[in-house]
């Protein structure tokens, strides 16, 4: 049974640390409340679309060949965007529908007490000195579910270090960590893989019309990339991320009492229920002309199985925690069930406020076109100094992951700077699901860590559950160690297979 208790201590007892970390996190909490920066930048960003605009500063399209000119946004143009576009940005946000759908899913669990229930049965299972690599581990493999990994994995993170008397904000940035860092990772084949794949495929045609770069070509990487990820962050979070943290003393405790014979008999048919949907998922999905695959092709990348995976979760989430609540006796009438979901929809206002001014920054960045002016003169320069050898692969890394701090699409940077590097690359001798590779590693090392993620004030409303006085400077200060290890760690493996000529993928090498 998962009991709650009010406890007037402050929620953490931090621990006190010196160093450029807690000079982030002092610097960081400084500044305004993240809707007020927000604000604060898109006005600045105005002035910086003006000023450039003046210059007539402008870039040729590495793909379209068209000539992109930065647009103001104070022109009659901008003008008339910002205020017939303000309320599309906002209700057309992205990651807005997928997380407020996945938070009825998981809230109406975590409601009837499925997710503590799940959380106990597993923590049972895994020795806690192997807890946060456990976390790490499912939130890297979470990639092949995209985006709603976010909305899951750090959650579960913190509340299964919660249930074993560790700080929750421990787990919650092993779950943001495995998540982001390490997105492109798998032991399986994702959307991912075959999205920038197609897209490097595009850019090879400009060398070799025959040369195609498959899904696979970066897989045997990728997989041994997942465990030692994993080790590492599992490492990152036990040795530096929670003693920094200090001792959580929150006003939430979980306490592992045994299960009662109702709870035990609600996870049997819960576990029931779950077998027979993933039973007939598979039976959609698998058989060659399954309901659920491509109907063009009668492939799984491309299906309605990948593209709603979302929905499909929701499903999932509603179907058992009805069946859980119902058995355990939480849910009496239907009515419950919608009751249960507005609370937990209750608690993301805060999210949704904040939502509203980061769409609008987004939006105003990608309009203006100074995604591409940034992502062409930075590939121009690289380029221009005309680097050889594996330090020219360093400082392609070194500059997607500065780009990967202003813009946060993958595949729509990838798109931008395929065309350029891979056949630069590819003339002096790289394979190009090389390139491709060294792309990967530099655009998820920094996810986490970009002021510009969409996620990020989704990541922030669930931080300042347990830490209320959390900001900006808190979040970065926390997860920079896991950016700055991965990204170092991935470049070393990089290497590595570049001097062995090792396999990054089926039949594919550096060169």
């Amino acid at each position: 049974m998962v009991k709650e208790t009010v406890d007037v201590q402050p929620a953490v007892a931090e621990v006190e640390h010196k160093g450029i970390l807690k000079w982030i996190e002092t610097v960081g909490n400084k500044l305004p409340h993240p809707f007020m920066l927000f604000v604060y930048l898109c006005g600045i960003f105005i002035i910086i679309s003006v000023v450039l605009a003046a210059m007539n500063v402008s870039v040729i399209h590495p793909v379209s060949g068209e000539n992109v000119a930065v647009k103001s946004l104070l022109s009659q143009e901008g003008v008339h965007w910002i205020l017939t576009n303000m309320l599309t940005n906002f209700t057309s946000f992205p990651p807005l529908g997928l997380i407020l759908a996945m938070t009825l899913g998981i809230g109406l669990a975590e409601k009837v007490g499925l997710i503590q229930a799940v959380l106990r049965a597993m923590v049972s299972n895994v020795p806690k000195a192997l807890l946060a690599y456990a976390v790490v581990f499912i939130g890297i493999l979470g990639n092949i579910a995209s985006d709603a990994a976010i909305a899951v994995i750090p959650v579960m993170g913190a509340m299964l270090f919660l249930a074993v008397g560790r700080h929750p904000l421990a787990g919650f940035a092993a779950g943001v960590a495995g998540w982001g860092a390490g997105f492109t990772a798998n032991i399986m084949i994702a959307g991912t893989d075959a999205l920038i794949s197609g897209i490097s495929t595009q850019a090879v045609q400009a060398i070799s019309a025959d040369l195609v770069v498959t899904p696979v070509d970066n897989w045997f990487f990728m997989s041994v990339s997942t465990f030692i990820l994993a080790i590492l962050g599992g490492w990152i979070t036990d040795k530096f991320v929670e003693p920094r943290l200090g001792t959580y003393n929150g006003n939430v405790k979980m306490s592992m009492e045994p299960f009662t014979a109702k709870e035990k008999r609600a996870l049997k048919a819960t576990g029931l229920t779950a077998l027979a949907f993933i039973a007939f998922l598979a039976f959609l999905v698998v058989p060659e002309n399954g309901f659920l695959r491509d109907p063009e092709t009668g492939g799984i990348l491309s299906s309605p199985f990948i593209k709603g995976i979302i929905p499909i979760i929701l499903i999932f989430f509603i179907l058992t925690s009805v069946v859980y609540g119902k058995v355990v006796g939480v849910i009496k009438s239907s009515a419950d069930v919608p009751a249960f979901m507005t609370d937990m929809i209750k608690s993301m206002a805060s999210f949704i406020v904040l939502v509203f001014v980061i769409a609008q920054f987004v939006a105003f960045f990608n309009w203006t076109n100074l995604s591409v002016v940034l992502a062409v003169n930075g590939s121009e320069f690289l380029e221009s100094i005309n680097l050889t050898g594996f330090p020219a692969i360093i400082l392609f890394i070194l500059f997607v992951s500065l780009m990967n701090l202003f813009i946060t699409s993958g595949s729509a940077m990838w798109s931008m700077l395929a065309p350029v590097f891979i056949p630069m690359f590819m003339l002096i001798g790289y394979n190009p699901a090389f390139v491709q590779v060294a792309y990967r590693i530099a655009d998820s090392s920094t996810n986490m860590i970009t002021p510009m993620s969409p996620y990020l004030p989704l990541i922030l409303a669930y931080y300042q559950q347990y830490k209320k006085d959390a900001g900006i400077g808190t979040y970065f200060s926390t997860m920079i160690p896991y950016a700055l290890s991965f990204l170092i760690v991935w470049v070393i493996m990089l290497f590595i297979w570049f001097t062995l000529g090792l396999p990054l993928g089926p039949g594919v090498t550096a060169k």
